[in-house]
């Protein structure tokens, strides 16, 4: 028997019992849709998890150590390399040969102190740090009222709105209940003055291993309030204050670490304790670790971090698919069924068959097709279900997350791969569900069938 009649038969053996088959197909239908819709959850999840650590700028950034500082990041770098006292510091000779580096676009340290600030003749206490202007584009200035930096030396400043709210004299536990537009518009446009502790090393002489220590005040403009969380994982945003890069770097503030280490503090160089390089993408960051390391410096980027989150979201599509898949076994026995009903009420018919010539492999072929044809229509209807169900799902999401007043989110994806893989695996269970009606229809006895009422 050729294909073409193998088909034909099929189409015809389908439609005269419309609604059994039917049913059977939406069986498989539901089960391909509920595949779809939880694999592309637990995509969709990967997917916006990623989104977000990179544009927190955590996925193309590089964090740089001295190997000098024992406070390494890794105890298993300090096995490889120089030891810490052979190891070169991270002064600004350093950060030029991190800059030059092709994977890396900029490098910057990551400069940070406690200063008292001035507002309405207050005083106030509170960590500052450095942002450059690349941070403009991060998602935690996505809810910021009044506008980034003007430049990256601008006598500027922007408040993370828990002290924002201190500055207005409003006490909040919690970061959510404080409206970022109410405490701006007072604030945008106002001036405070932070006081800070130069560091000044001496010049020449018996004074060259001595430095002074002078007190400055510097006047900024309140330029934006931001919605950051101060016990965020985003590094510098930790601060309640932020200042341009450049202007932190020209203010030679006293840091911390140099206080406990006088070497730092009697340098004419600046040496800092971590350098930030940001890569020209995700995929170039253990290329800049590797070769960062070979200048003598230990590395850590949030890719070594998450390998931990990678397992969690493997083991979690590996967990949806197989709930998937248990409806489209059940699915499964529905085809079984429906063809061995289809047996007994076409027995008479295959007996005729086998009686002109057809051959068990006919009979079997016969049978496979009706399967594989309820299998690629229920893979159709059923990515096509899985896909609405997955829009409604992302749609009533988003509108709980406005009303809860977060952004919209794209918390669900159907890539291409997903798509053939479910009409593949919808068309290679409904085969293997036929195996057993196909083979018991081949080896009935002709004349058996033909005596058959």
């Amino acid at each position: 028997m050729k294909l073409y009649d193998s088909v034909e038969l099929a189409a015809r053996n389908l439609r005269e019992s419309v609604l059994r088959n039917s049913l059977t197909t939406l069986g498989i239908s539901v089960g391909v849709a509920s595949l779809v819709a939880m694999l592309s959850l637990g995509i969709g999840l990967q997917q916006l998890a990623s989104r977000r650590l990179q544009r927190a700028g955590l996925f193309d950034t590089v964090v740089v150590s001295s190997r000098r500082d024992l406070r390494s990041f890794s105890r298993e770098q300090e096995t490889e390399g120089p030891a810490p006292a052979q190891s070169p510091e991270l002064d600004e000779n350093a950060r030029a040969k991190i800059a030059a580096l092709p994977e890396v676009v900029e490098a910057y340290p990551d400069l940070r102190f406690i200063a008292e600030l001035r507002f309405e003749d207050k005083p106030h206490l509170t960590m500052i740090a450095g942002l450059p202007l690349s941070s403009k584009a991060s998602d935690g200035f996505e809810g910021m009222q009044g506008r980034f930096f003007s430049g990256d030396d601008a006598h500027e400043v922007i408040l993370q709105k828990m002290f924002a709210a201190e500055l207005l004299g409003k006490s909040a536990h919690n970061p959510d209940e404080i409206n970022v537009k109410e405490i701006a518009g007072p604030l945008i446009g106002k001036q405070l003055v932070l006081r800070y502790a130069e560091r000044e090393s001496g010049n020449g002489g018996s004074d060259s291993a001595s430095y002074s220590v002078i007190s400055r005040e510097l006047p900024l403009t309140i330029v934006g309030v931001a919605d950051l969380d101060p016990d965020s994982m985003r590094g510098n945003f930790r601060a309640r204050l932020f200042i341009p890069q450049k202007l932190i770097e020209g203010m030679h503030a006293m840091q911390a670490y140099e206080s406990r280490d006088s070497t730092h503090a009697t340098s004419n160089q600046p040496v800092y304790s971590t350098l930030v390089a940001r890569v020209s993408g995700a995929g170039k960051v253990d290329s800049a670790e590797q070769a960062i390391k070979k200048l003598g410096f230990n590395t850590f980027s949030i890719l070594d971090a998450t390998k931990s989150l990678r397992r969690f979201f493997a083991i979690l599509d590996l967990f949806l698919g197989i709930f998937g898949s248990l409806a489209l076994t059940v699915a499964s026995i529905g085809i079984i069924n429906t063809l061995v009903m289809a047996i007994l009420e076409r027995r008479r018919e295959i007996g005729i068959m086998k009686a002109v010539g057809a051959s068990d492999a006919d009979v079997r072929g016969l049978f496979f097709a009706e399967a594989g044809a309820m299998g690629v229509l229920g893979g159709v209807f059923g990515v096509l279900m899985g896909w609405i169900i997955g829009r409604a799902i992302n749609f009533g999401t988003n509108i709980y997350l406005v009303r809860q007043g977060f952004s919209r989110e794209d918390i669900w994806t159907v890539p291409l791969w997903l798509i053939g893989a479910a009409l593949g695996f919808s068309f290679v269970i409904s085969l293997l569900s036929g195996l057993y009606p196909a083979s018991r229809a081949a080896k009935l006895d002709p004349v058996q069938a033909l005596r058959y009422e």
